[in-house]
């Protein structure tokens, strides 16, 4: 299946439909009177979190999607049929945005959960609803009201625990191989990988998501490369696993550089706890590697991890500490929201 995280359609709820003009007429029953029925609302457009579904691709080939038009009135007081939704299903993650693209409409964290973004027409009044002591016999009706259309952009993020970033052959597809079943292409030139990928991570007895995105290069903020846009799979993440390809001569300067397309894309991403990890550590001369890990302690300012996504070497431990850092969130969470409940103003 071809993975798609952006797309843009069209949605148009259903019109109302319109009233009924009629008048009874049976044997025997004199000035039988108005008896035309309203008619039925338009349906809805409806976004819904479905379960199995990890992608946009539906939206590559159904872009207009328009709720039905509500049934007219008729004789007998007859109410015209409301008309059906239309359901827009959409994977956990999907976020949908108002044509600028800027405006959020509705973000879906929980499958289930379901958001109208259009509401149907009315029905009009049929001749029978506007009889009165001073006009018994009406002969007017409304007809329905016209349902609103927009177009929206809908935008998944992927839901993961964990990221890895990093530039184009840092490893960062291998590493994921390596510690989950997910099989992602693996090459020798830069930018193998051309969409997210996810797996499922086992260490300890405890489980997590971990996402690995397109590399990012110097300029991708400015559209170089393939640009940033596939950031947004990791917003909201809890932990950036930061892969520094070890073989390079400056690695300083390559964790510089991903640290300031992250800070270009969004602040808030900048600021995630980070592990900066040492890759390609089988490949380089224990003294050259030492070297290395100094250089990249001094520009990033924290631990480094030195590993190696072939052999395995070093893994474990940089899974350990995902699962730290993800326990102490879990826990602050816990405490601010028992702190919530027992506040009381």
């Amino acid at each position: 299946m071809k993975f798609l995280d952006q797309a843009k359609v069209y949605i148009r709820a259903g019109d109302g439909g319109a009233g009924s003009i009629s008048f009874r007429r049976e044997k025997y029953i004199e000035f039988g009177g108005p008896d035309g029925g309203n008619g039925g609302r338009g349906g809805d457009v409806v976004a819904e979190c479905v379960d199995g579904l990890n992608t946009l691709i539906d939206y590559r080939y159904q872009q207009h999607f328009k709720a039905q038009k509500g049934g007219h009135g008729m004789g007998k007081d007859r109410t015209g049929a409301d008309g059906q939704d239309s359901v827009l299903r959409v994977p956990v993650g999907t976020q949908i945005f108002e044509e600028d693209n800027e405006t959020l409409i509705a973000d879906f964290t929980e499958v289930g959960q379901r958001v109208t973004l259009l509401h149907g027409g009315n029905g009009g009044f049929g001749n029978a609803y506007f009889k009165s002591s001073a006009n018994q016999a009406p002969r007017r009706a409304n007809p329905g009201q016209e349902a609103a259309e927009k177009w929206v952009w809908l935008r998944l993020k992927l839901i993961a625990d964990a990221g890895l970033v990093g530039q184009p052959n840092a490893g960062k597809s291998t590493f994921l191989a390596a510690v989950s079943a997910a099989k992602p292409k693996i090459a020798d030139y830069p930018f193998t990988t051309l969409h997210p990928n996810l797996g499922v991570v086992q260490i300890g007895g405890r489980d997590f998501v971990l996402a690995d995105i397109p590399g990012l290069i110097e300029g991708a903020s400015e559209g170089v490369g393939i640009g940033d846009r596939f950031l947004g799979h990791v917003e909201r993440c809890g932990v950036l696993v930061h892969l520094v390809d070890g073989t390079q001569d400056n690695v300083a300067h390559a964790y510089r550089t991903v640290r300031d397309e992250l800070g270009y894309y969004k602040e808030t991403l900048a600021e995630k706890p980070e592990l900066v990890v040492l890759n390609k550590a089988d490949a380089i001369p224990e003294d050259e590697l030492e070297g290395k890990r100094q250089a990249l302690r001094k520009e990033s300012g924290s631990d480094v991890f030195t590993i190696s996504g072939v052999s395995g070497a070093g893994v474990d431990a940089v899974l350990y500490a995902v699962t730290g850092i993800l326990d102490s969130e879990k826990r602050a969470a816990a405490e601010i929201e028992r702190a919530a409940e027992t506040w009381k103003p």
